[in-house]
């Protein structure tokens, strides 16, 4: 008996430090009366709230890798068409479509906050209505930056282009103008479905569309010969052709009790909307840019252009990785509001947990498969030995860039989905543009590291946003959090 009594008591002071959810006195009394094993029930927790995370995780990480392949098919026709071409699209698709790209991705990203919520509180008429509202935002938003396509060719010229490369790249941004208007369709779409648990229906016009994107380049491109004009015409179709499925799934049934056709209640309550999408794009696009400007950096050294071409076969890894973490920023951010909306903060504390977690455990694997192939994973690019000697010593830096990526989107996801976009904002401006690249600039030219001391003065700062966001987290009162949901859904949901 006296075996028994201490194997009990071993057992529950066990599962008490096991523990993570909060509720300590259930558990506790759970063991206490032999119902069960709390450290079985914790296990059997963790494994639903994983299930319902890859549900949104692992159709996303698809969907992102395809969105990645089109580009990469994009450049692969314009480099047969000629090195100036190959030049252009590169410019006018990552300087011009990118800084839209990034921007109104980010202001579509408070409908993860709303429709999570609003998903998680079970007011699914509202997330049809905020779905109308984010396009009204964007489209505004989109036709503000208009000018950014029309003088595209002046811009390119004052940060130092070759008055050809520019003009070209300037006659392409045009085209480009169906394409920045697909963005304010899409991307609400997109969250839309992502917030209701459907990414599957995301995954599977994403697969259409890279069918659609192949041909339409074989025929426009190789068979009549359309040139850049062509390459152009190619991505919008496509990116339209997504908008289009999207629409339609939600139009004809797909989504009978958060879709109830089109509203005036879209109208009502703009400003409080615009503020979160503003606050959630300026977050986002300040860290879309972050690692652009470690490039623009290194091309200003001397002698880069083998830093550049090492550089470039990093961040091409670096960029396929990354699809993997944000869709864990994304599946973060749904289940973190879907949790809070139903006013369960220590479930959203959970969700948070297992999230990080599971992408850390990712991002360590992809961090020990670079150490260990430092010195081989750029034969994939290149045969020259001088860059393959430049990627080697960058190789250090590409695995623990890798290894803070795996948890910097999560902790993003998590500020997304509990609202916290516009104090997330000022942390970025901070520890990005007043910390990362002036100590890249101070590593790179005063102490004459080159491009390895650049990327690591931007390592820094994202470490200490990283820091940041964690503590932020951590000292999270989860309660109050879910309260704040229940408070900005009511005041959303009012019709004025």
């Amino acid at each position: 008996m006296a075996t028994d009594e201490s194997a009990t008591r071993g057992n529950e002071e066990e599962c008490r430090v096991a523990l993570l959810d909060g509720d300590v006195k259930e558990e506790w009394q759970v063991v206490a009366n032999g119902e069960g094993d709390s450290c079985g029930k914790l296990g059997r927790r963790a494994w639903e709230e994983s299930k319902k995370l890859w549900v949104i995780v692992a159709p996303a990480i698809f969907s992102r890798v395809v969105t990645y392949g089109m580009n990469v098919i994009t450049q692969a026709f314009a480099g047969h068409l000629g090195d100036l071409e190959l030049a252009a699209i590169s410019i006018a698709n990552t300087v011009v479509v990118g800084f839209n790209f990034g921007l109104m991705l980010g202001m579509a990203s408070a409908l993860e906050t709303l429709c999570g919520q609003a998903f998680g509180a079970k007011k699914f008429h509202m997330m049809g209505v905020y779905m109308q509202r984010s396009w009204i935002v964007l489209f505004m938003c989109a036709v503000l930056l208009l000018p950014m396509y029309f003088f595209a060719e002046d811009v390119l010229l004052l940060t130092g282009q070759p008055p050809e490369l520019s003009a070209m790249a300037g006659k392409v941004s045009v085209w480009f103008i169906p394409l920045h208007f697909s963005f304010a369709f899409l991307f609400p779409l997109q969250r839309f479905l992502q917030c209701q648990m459907k990414n599957f229906v995301n995954a599977a016009a994403s697969a259409v569309a890279l069918c659609i994107h192949i041909l339409l380049s074989w025929l426009l491109i190789s068979r009549f010969q359309f040139g850049l004009v062509g390459i152009a015409l190619t991505l919008n179709f496509s990116w339209w052709a997504t908008a289009a499925m999207l629409f339609a799934y939600v139009s004809c049934g797909g989504c009978p009790e958060t879709w109830h056709g089109f509203s005036v209640e879209a109208f009502a309550g703009m400003w409080e909307f615009v503020k979160l999408s503003s606050a959630s794009g300026v977050m986002l696009c300040l860290e879309n840019w972050y690692y652009r400007i470690l490039i623009l950096l290194t091309g200003n050294l001397k002698n880069a252009a083998i830093a550049v071409d090492a550089l470039s076969i990093c961040m091409t890894i670096n960029g396929w990785e990354m699809m993997i973490p944000l869709a864990f920023f994304a599946g973060t951010g749904v289940r973190v509001a879907n949790e809070l909306g139903a006013g369960n903060g220590k479930g959203a504390r959970f969700a948070t947990i297992v999230s990080s977690m599971t992408s850390l455990v990712i991002g360590l694997f992809f961090w020990v498969l670079i150490m260990g192939l430092h010195d081989k994973f750029a034969l994939i690019f290149t045969s020259s030995s001088v860059v393959l000697d430049a990627v080697d010593n960058l190789s250090i830096l590409l695995a623990f860039t890798i290894l803070l990526n795996s948890i910097q989107p999560v902790l993003s996801g998590v500020a997304v989905g509990s609202g916290w976009q516009s104090m997330v904002a000022y942390v970025n401006i901070g520890c990005y543009y007043l910390i990362g690249i002036p100590m890249g600039i101070l590593l790179g030219w005063l102490f004459k590291l080159g491009v390895l001391g650049i990327w690591a003065g931007m390592i820094g700062g994202t470490a200490v946003q990283t820091l940041i966001l964690g503590i932020i987290t951590v000292r999270c009162d989860w309660e109050k959090e879910a309260l704040i949901a229940s408070t900005r859904m009511d005041k959303l949901s009012q019709v004025r």
